[in-house]
């Protein structure tokens, strides 16, 4: 389809590149929702031609959308939009307040919410008893209604008044803890990969196998005790952690 009026709109004059002008604003488009996902767009010559742009130019902000995971272009097929990557930095901050800060609507189910004994591994990472009394949330994270993530969360059972299902609903977990006056100062967090289980691709609408991202996450409070640890898989296929590498 050719791109509607006013959707993109160039500066011929401005000493930024024409084909980066294009790219951002089909970029915003993509990201607005103004050119939804599935939108099969014109090949490069007809845009090329609705933009009185060469043709080299147009192919080059359609490669580095391509790039970005936003086009994905397919011979015989055509050009299409899908979905735009959640990008999200790896800062102390749970996903909800990220994807909610990156206008991605998040919402949640809960899957389980309850007390359980402690097994080995969270009770090493929170410093109790193994077999210990701990809250355990299990929840789907949505972006868009779009499923995204399978987040298990493990607490001490003292917060269970305080994390009810609604509240899990409608807020982040580090949003919650904070506004009970628990201060979340530093964290150890660990990413990596995996094959998904087949329950896993159901859950997050992925093929059987298809890669997972990984993170297990133990945050503690000003006095250095563990206050909650995470064991999370994320679609890789729309999901990405971004990381700052300061030099030494």
């Amino acid at each position: 389809m050719a791109l509607p009026p006013g959707l993109v709109r160039i500066d011929r004059a401005s000493p930024v590149p024409l084909y980066f002008q294009v790219a951002a604003e089909l970029e915003r488009a993509i990201e607005s929702g103004r050119l939804p996902a599935g939108t099969m767009l014109d090949n490069e010559i007809q845009l090329a031609g609705q933009f009185r742009l060469s043709r080299a130019t147009m192919r080059r902000a359609m490669q580095s959308l391509a790039d970005k995971g936003l086009l994905v272009r397919r011979r015989g097929v055509g050009t299409q939009v899908v979905r735009p990557l959640v990008r999200r930095k790896v800062a102390l901050s749970s996903l909800y307040e990220d994807l909610a800060a990156g206008g991605q609507h998040p919402t949640t189910s809960v899957l389980h919410n309850g007390v359980q004994p402690a097994d080995g591994a969270t009770a090493r990472a929170l410093g109790l008893p193994e077999g210990a009394p701990v809250l355990v949330v299990d929840r789907l994270r949505y972006a868009r209604d779009e499923p995204i993530a399978r987040l298990r969360n493990h607490l001490a059972a003292e917060h269970a008044e305080l994390l009810g299902d609604e509240a899990l609903e409608q807020h982040g977990l580090y949003e919650l803890l904070r506004g009970a006056g628990v201060d979340l100062h530093a964290a150890t967090q660990t990413i990596g990969a995996r094959a998904g289980t087949a329950p896993e691709a159901r859950m997050l609408n992925e093929t059987r196998g298809a890669t997972l991202l990984t993170m297990e996450r133990t945050a503690y409070d000003q006095q250095g005790r563990a206050v909650e640890f995470g064991s999370h898989v994320y679609r890789a296929s729309r999901y990405s952690f971004q990381l700052s590498l300061p030099a030494q």
